[in-house]
């Protein structure tokens, strides 16, 4: 039956695996980067340059890591992610050694790089399964990210003090060791590949960007960065929000946990739905779902108005983000992907580093009721843009 011939796809359990492992990267990512420009910084205001330049170099190789997979295959380019990714864990524990920030920096730049290729997984999953199970691939490779989210932090907490004297470079050995691991599902893995013709077609086709011309293109490229984007622009001034209400640090940061749950718990159900309702239907309701936790976050101050906006925003996010993804995989053609795919998560790579720096600027000056007003702003017109919209057929 079609269930267990699915459940039974080698190449995605594989993809599944390697995605799953590779997956501890970001958390232990997100830790390392602000720890370690703590301890290397010469002054307060580069504490965060080892995060930011990292966040800029995922945008900067998003487009380039699709092309590259274009034209040669998938593997190759999660290979060429794994090498970059361990090239960049030697450079930032060289840098602890040796108290180098300029060094420190140029490691995260190298690891945001590589982080940037695994982030087409999702893609890769839609690829081996057949079409009507391309949401529930997708939908359950970011189920990988909740085993992330526990698995990195505590890989983080177990290796950090494994080259002691020195803090924090055992962190980066460690993370050497599973970007190793989480290569070797890759060996046994087989993508199929677009004809070279196709390739070459869709590169033509990037070039002049006439594929943005067609609707369901755009609404799905515009949905993820949407979705990404506003999560980006709670998620990022909630702690610092809490903090000014007087919570505890241990309050906002178990807010933040259940956010994360919220974000990656829904996929196990998520391509089900899609199956069920349709991927436009799900993706529109995520936005629904954003706006509603916008709502909730103007309404209060109280911590059930933090943990429920945080916790619809997380699943908002979840319908949105995977709906957009299972959009696009099916309103592009085999030559066309790697292109269309690369300027997809460029431009979400672009708006998640405009909201990142926007929040902290909107919650510092003007307060967090205007962060979810300023939220709701964004939400609220692209849903009825979506709903007002003509029918354009979601396939090529």
């Amino acid at each position: 039956m079609p269930v267990a011939r699915f459940a039974r796809n080698g190449n995605f359990i594989g993809l599944l695996m390697a995605n799953t492992i590779l997956g501890f990267a970001m958390p232990m990512l997100l830790i390392l980067g602000g720890l370690t420009g703590l301890h290397l910084s010469p002054n307060a205001a580069l504490v965060t340059l080892p995060a930011s330049v990292q966040t800029l170099a995922g945008m900067l190789a998003a487009a380039p890591f699709s092309l590259l997979m274009g034209r040669f295959g998938r593997r190759i380019g999660f290979a060429a992610g794994g090498v970059l990714a361990l090239a960049g864990t030697a450079l930032g524990a060289s840098a602890l050694v040796s108290g180098n920030f300029v060094l420190l920096c140029l490691a995260h730049f190298i690891l945001g790089a590589a982080l940037s290729s695994f982030q087409y997984f999702r893609f890769a999953a839609a690829e081996v399964v057949s079409p009507e199970w391309q949401p529930v691939a997708i939908s359950l490779m970011l189920t990988s990210g909740l085993v992330a989210a526990i698995g990195g932090p505590q890989v983080f907490i177990m290796a950090k003090d494994a080259l002691a004297p020195i803090p924090l470079a055992g962190a980066y050995v460690a993370l050497a060791v599973v970007i190793l691991v989480g290569m070797v599902p890759l060996a046994l893995v087989r993508i199929p590949r677009a004809p070279a013709a196709g390739r070459v077609a869709g590169a033509k086709r990037f070039a002049s960007l006439a594929v943005l011309r067609r609707g369901p293109v755009r609404r799905a490229i515009g949905i993820a960065a949407i979705s990404q984007g506003v999560m980006i622009f709670m998620m990022i001034p909630t702690p610092l929000a809490m903090l000014g209400c007087g919570f505890t640090e241990a309050v906002a940061g178990d807010v933040i946990r259940w956010h994360v749950v919220a974000m990656f718990a829904p996929s196990f159900v998520t391509g089900f739905l899609i199956k069920w309702f349709g991927k436009e239907r799900i993706a529109v309701a995520g936005l629904v779902i954003l706006a509603i936790a916008a709502v909730g976050a103007a309404a209060g101050l109280s911590s059930a108005h933090f943990y429920g906006s945080l916790i619809l925003l997380g699943v908002g996010w979840n319908f949105g983000f995977i709906g957009a993804t299972s959009m696009l995989a099916t309103a592009v053609t085999d030559g066309e992907k790697a292109a269309v795919q690369g300027l997809n998560d460029t431009l979400i790579a672009l708006v998640s580093t405009i909201c990142a720096f926007a929040a902290g600027l909107v919650v510092t000056g003007f307060g967090w009721a205007v962060v979810a007003i300023v939220s709701m702003l964004i939400v609220l017109p692209a849903i009825a843009v979506l709903m007002l919209g003509k029918a354009e057929p979601a396939t090529v």
